[in-house]
């Protein structure tokens, strides 16, 4: 198995959310891209709950589109030993600093986990952190959930509150 590393955080002192993913993906990790895999529904969830295309468009201009409404983004693993993309074949995971990051977004209202694997590695490392911030476990976006797209957009639309370009 090959040691995988996260990427560093999309955040900014106006963060307001900030979506936590497991690890980026295979796909992911040679563009050195969140999720570059074109089968994963993240960017096209995201779009569609700002009203915005974020499929069509460079990575650049993604990141630039997620920092305006005020989303953060970053992954749970920082570094694992894994094949493949799956988050079940995860071993001997360091988790990222959640704690660290949390404290240093004075805005910071809701985390977001997309999975489960992000929710359980990350509720467990953020603690009582927590406890101060809306939490919300979002479908997974990887093609590997089987949840039809209108299923997972219905609960990714409970972000909608906090994803705007005002405050």
């Amino acid at each position: 198995m090959t040691l995988k590393r996260c990427f560093p955080p999309v955040v900014d002192t106006h963060t307001r959310v900030l979506i936590l993913g497991s690890l980026p993906g295979e796909a992911s990790l040679a563009q050195a891209q969140y999720y570059a895999y074109k089968h994963n529904h993240f960017w096209r969830l995201v779009g569609d709950i700002l009203g915005e295309d974020l499929v069509h468009v460079d990575y650049a201009v993604r990141l630039q589109t997620l920092l305006a409404h005020h989303v953060g983004l970053w992954d749970v693993v920082a570094e694992a030993k894994r094949e493949g993309s799956s988050d079940s074949k995860i071993r001997g995971h360091a988790g990222n600093d959640l704690v660290g990051l949390i404290e240093s977004l004075p805005k910071l209202a809701v985390i977001a986990f997309n999975g489960g694997t992000a929710e359980r590695i990350g509720l467990k490392a953020l603690g009582q952190h927590g406890d101060h911030h809306h939490v919300l476990r979002l479908p997974s976006s990887s093609p590997a959930h089987t949840v039809p797209y209108s299923e997972k957009l219905h609960a990714w639309r409970e972000l909608r509150p906090w994803l705007d370009k005002r405050g």
